[in-house]
This record gives C-alpha cells, sequence and structure tokens, in this order.
C-alpha cells in the first residue's frame, strides 16, 4: 500500500534548523515517498521513518569509510529510494551531498563521461555514487578524476558502525546544486540549511499546502525544481509523494496523468510547459478522456522551469477539461538555483494570466521604431514573490526601474545562496554588497507581479533543460577552421511556436560544398554535446556584433539575425 495521505502527526511547514532535523521529525509519522513503474504501478512504499533509518546507516558507513564534514560526496540522483537515502545520509554524517545528472541528457557515452568529469573537478568530492547499470560510465569518470567510484550495492555491504553524528548549525552548507546545463562552465550553488527551509517554508505558504494534499512528480532529482520541489518540500512539509522515473515519462508522458488520477488524493504537481505540451499532443480524438482519467482534485498545477506559453496551457485545458482539469488551477512561478528554488508564485486559483508587450520593448527597441508595424507577444504574469523575498527590476546603470518597464530582475531575501563553491568571481558578477543578485532574467513588475520576458545570462531552455550558450559554442571551437568570437549560439522560436537552439558560424571558406559539409559537421557536433538537433546558420566573417569591450554579444546577434540584418550564406540543403 502507498504511504498515506493523512497523518495525525501536526503538520509543520519547514519550521527546522535543518533538513535533518526535517526528516527526523518526518519520520514521525506514517507519510513518505512511493516509488511506481514505467506503468505506474507502486513498487516501493518508502515511510520517512524509513528513509530516516536507511540515512542514518548511510551516514555510519560513510563515516567508517571516512568521510567528515564539509567534504563533498557526489551521487547520481537516479528517482529511487537509494538516492533519497544516500542524499539524507550524506547530510546527516555532515558532508555535502553533489547530486549529478543522468546520462540521458547527453549525447553519448563519451559526452556524458566528459559532464561528469567537469563537474567532479568543480566539486572536488572525496568519493562518486552511482547505481550499478552506470558503472561503465559513472566509474570512468571516476577514474578520470582521481576520486573514488562505488556503486550503491558495492557501498551497501560496507561496515556500518554507529557513531557521532555531527551537529549541523543553520548557516552550514547543506548541499552543492548545478545546473543541469553546467557543462564546460559549472557553477555549484552553495545552498545553507537556513536558505533551503526558507525557501521551502514559502513553497507551502504560496501553494497553500493543507492536510488532504499529495504530490505526484516525475521531475529529474538533478534538477532544483526535482530535487528541492518534489523531494525536500515533501520531507520538510510532510507531504506524501509519488513518484515516476523521468525516463519513464519521456516514453508514456500520460503515466503521469494516470497515476494522478488513480491517486484520488493528489492535489500538487508541477511540470516545465513541454511536460503540458507532449501530454496534450498525446491524447488522440478516439481517446475517452473522462472515463481515463481524472483530474478535478488536481488543485495545483506548478508550472516552471522554462517559458510559459500560453497557447499550450490553452491546449491542455481543452484536451482535458473532460476529466475534470480546471484551467484555475494553473499555477505559474519563477525560481532558480541561486535563490534555492521559488522567487515568486502565482497565488492559487488564479491560473495563467498574461499581458501582450510590444516585441519591440522585449528587444530594447528606441523610440524611432514606433513607424514600424507594432507585434505584440504574450507575457505570462509568475506570480506574487516569494515569502520574505524581495524583486526589484533595474536598469544597466543598477537604477530600479517603475511598474511595466523592462530592465534586470535582482532579488534579495533569506534563501538566495551564499555563492558558487570556489568561484569568488562568479559570485562578486551577480551577488552585491548588500545580498541583491542580478539573476541575468529580464523581466517587469506591474502591481505586484513579476512578469519573466528573457532567458538568464543567455541561458537556452529547451523543454526544461537548460544549456550554456559558452559549452555549444566552445564544441563548434574544436571543428578545425573555427575560433573563440566565430560562434553565437542562443534560442528561437519556430513558427510552430517550439523552442530550438540556434547556432551562428563566421565561415571563411567560399566554397559552397565545403560550407555544407562544415554546416553538417557542425550540427552533428552540437548534436553530441546536447542530444538536440538545432539550426546553424553560417554568416560572413565580422558579422557577429560586440560589445563595447569586445565581448561577443548574443542578445544582439539574435535580434539581429532574427529581424534579417545578419543575412547567412545560401546553402543548399
Amino acid at each position: 500500500m502507498p504511504t498515506p495521505t493523512a497523518d495525525e502527526l501536526p503538520r509543520r511547514f519547514a519550521d527546522f534548523q535543518t533538513i535533518g532535523e526535517a526528516l527526523d521529525y518526518a519520520a514521525c509519522g506514517v507519510r513518505g515517498l512511493n516509488f511506481h513503474d514505467p506503468r505506474g504501478v507502486l513498487t516501493r512504499p518508502y515511510p520517512f521513518r524509513e528513509l530516516r533509518e536507511d540515512a542514518i546507516a548511510a551516514a555510519y558507513r560513510l563515516i567508517a569509510h571516512g568521510v567528515k564534514p564539509a567534504d563533498r560526496v557526489a551521487l547520481i540522483a537516479e528517482t529511487v529510494p537509494e538516492f533519497a537515502a544516500l542524499f539524507f545520509g550524506i547530510v546527516y554524517a555532515g558532508a555535502w551531498p553533489v547530486p549529478l545528472p543522468l546520462p540521458t541528457s547527453f549525447g553519448g557515452r563519451d559526452s556524458y563521461i566528459d559532464q561528469l568529469g567537469v563537474q567532479l573537478k568543480s566539486s572536488d568530492p572525496v568519493l562518486l555514487l552511482f547505481p550499478a547499470e552506470l558503472m561503465s560510465m559513472a566509474g570512468a569518470a571516476a577514474e578520470a578524476a582521481g576520486i573514488e567510484g562505488l556503486d550503491w550495492e558495492g557501498f551497501a555491504t560496507l561496515p556500518t558502525p554507529e557513531a557521532s553524528l555531527p551537529a549541523a548549525a543553520p548557516g552550514d552548507i547543506a548541499y552543492l546544486q548545478y545546473s543541469s546545463g553546467s557543462t564546460r562552465f559549472p557553477h555549484g550553488v552553495a545552498v545553507t540549511h537556513q536558505a533551503l527551509l526558507n525557501n521551502l517554508a514559502a513553497h507551502s505558504h504560496g501553494m497553500e499546502v493543507c492536510e488532504t494534499d499529495r504530490c505526484v512528480s516525475w521531475l529529474p532529482w538533478y534538477h532544483d525544481m526535482g530535487l528541492v520541489g518534489c523531494l525536500l518540500s515533501p520531507v520538510a512539509n510532510q507531504v506524501s509523494t509519488d513518484y515516476l522515473k523521468t525516463e519513464d515519462f519521456a516514453r508514456r508522458p500520460l503515466a503521469w496523468l494516470d497515476l494522478i488520477s488513480r491517486n484520488q488524493g493528489t492535489t500538487l504537481s508541477y511540470s516545465p510547459t513541454f511536460g503540458y505540451d507532449i501530454c496534450a499532443r498525446r491524447i488522440s480524438s478516439q481517446t475517452n478522456i473522462a472515463e481515463r482519467f481524472d483530474l478535478s482534485r488536481w488543485r495545483v498545477a506548478g508550472n516552471g522551469a522554462d517559458m510559459i506559453r500560453p497557447d499550450v496551457m490553452q491546449s491542455f485545458v481543452d484536451a482535458f477539461a473532460d476529466a475534470g482539469f480546471n484551467a484555475s488551477s494553473f499555477l505559474p512561478s519563477y525560481g532558480l538555483a541561486e535563490a534555492t528554488l521559488a522567487v515568486s508564485i502565482m497565488p492559487p486559483g488564479e491560473g495563467i494570466v498574461v499581458e501582450l508587450v510590444e516585441e519591440r520593448l522585449l528587444a530594447g527597441g528606441a523610440e524611432s521604431e514606433r513607424d514600424r508595424p507594432q507585434r505584440y507577444r504574450a507575457i505570462v504574469n509568475c506570480g506574487r514573490p516569494a515569502r520574505d523575498m524581495e524583486i526589484a527590476i533595474r536598469d544597466e546603470d543598477g537604477q530600479e526601474l517603475a511598474d511595466r518597464q523592462i530592465g534586470k530582475v535582482h532579488v534579495r531575501g533569506p534563501s538566495v545562496m551564499v555563492g558558487y563553491f570556489r568561484d569568488e568571481e562568479a559570485t562578486k558578477a551577480c551577488l552585491d554588497a548588500d545580498s541583491w543578485l542580478d539573476t541575468g532574467d529580464m523581466g517587469y513588475m506591474s502591481d505586484g507581479y513579476i512578469y519573466i520576458v528573457g532567458r538568464a545570462k543567455d541561458m537556452i531552455i529547451i523543454n526544461g533543460r537548460n544549456l550554456w550558450p559558452q559549452d555549444i559554442e566552445w564544441a563548434v571551437e574544436q571543428i578545425p577552421g573555427f575560433k573563440a568570437g566565430d560562434i553565437a549560439a542562443f534560442s528561437i522560436t519556430t513558427p510552430g511556436g517550439e523552442e530550438t537552439p540556434a547556432v551562428l558560424v563566421q565561415c571563411r571558406t567560399s566554397d559552397t560544398e565545403e560550407r555544407g559539409r562544415l554546416r553538417d559537421a557542425i550540427r552533428e557536433r552540437v548534436r553530441a554535446i546536447t542530444g538536440m538537433n538545432c539550426v546553424v546558420e553560417l554568416v560572413p566573417p565580422r558579422t557577429l556584433p560586440r560589445t563595447s569591450s569586445g565581448k561577443l554579444s548574443r542578445a544582439k546577434a539574435r535580434n539581429l539575425y532574427l529581424s534579417g540584418e545578419i543575412q547567412p550564406y545560401d546553402i543548399a540543403a
């Protein structure tokens, strides 16, 4: 039987000193985590009490193995009980867990090993723990990094002598969070216990969590929304949660909705826009929606992690209205790992709210452009600041802007990171002396609500995956004939409304056949590191724009390309 939704244990909303203390309390009740197979059949109920027992045993093993407080222990973030127990075991041992991604997001074995190697070098762990089936890849990455690698089964056989567990303080680091796009230029976000618990309390407050709430999730645990929002939050707020593995969702997306329907108490579930999109697309006209699904109790259908597309949300409503889904259940939000997770949350029941904004304003257009035909884009309201969070919109000179003026989004609050791990320069670049974090995102405030209009630090976000343009550009630079500054990577929206990576490459050869060969080589190289197809355009030398300091301006390159001012070479397909 799955762990129950209700519990006689009085609910506490993340009002703990540390995440270990939160698990100690949750273990006094009967709620817990529940793991399901690809068809949504329960395979392992995992009460918080059992999770705590396994985590303490893991902590004893780690301490006996020589792991000390503040050591980093990396672990592959598979959605299974072993990962949850190891994560909390590392916390109980006073060390810092470092969740790392699964290979499904990368273009092959070598790319995945390379990805792990870069993050291992950045986090400098004493140990890498991984599922046995990843031995060939994770083991190779550990060996290349010069650290010990152990599969979970091997780790479980280590001696478990009881030991004194170190007492964590609220200001201690709880874990390191890497973005799923942190490949060549990783930034490990250092999150303290007090920052984490503050953000988790803001979750429960913003979503108005109540006694009858239950959660379903397929989000990966190496991403902040999956780890913080759908593993650590259920522990700190004592919410029974049901899980599908991310790869199982990818193969059978409707299993997510089947699980919500089958578990009648389910009221909370989050997804990036693409999750709703793929479910709406998978429904055929022959499917009897009302008989198969019951989504009437789903009161918080959260949306975050990528740009929210109102047309997709409407398609989902149209597809599942007969199953009882209510459009007002949509709950847009905005967040980032540097703020632990949540920055803003839409009040429950308000649904998707959009404003139409002139595209020239979104692109930083000048007054002289007013004579051009006006085009508008629908911008989604991402809610009010999460509890204890401040949001300010500033211009390039740091001056705060008035309502409905577009500028850079800055945030400040107790859950903002203390910094990037061992990267003081990157920390100073985004975190000022008054603890304001420059998110790099563009947006505006309107009557106390935040609207996000642009990407963070040029980040490309496709189907909930973060891709740093520098990684794509670096990959292309490895092809003979190209160098740094020749390539600009960014995202574009296709005529069908979907986002895709685009790469502009300055090409010096005049031979048409050679250009075609280079374009194909670039496509294959980008696919190898991202697992995605992309648009590749070869452009003349000295085409890509620069900032006043001589740096590549991706934002301007994107605007010039979309406006037609950058004309690529015409190459036959």
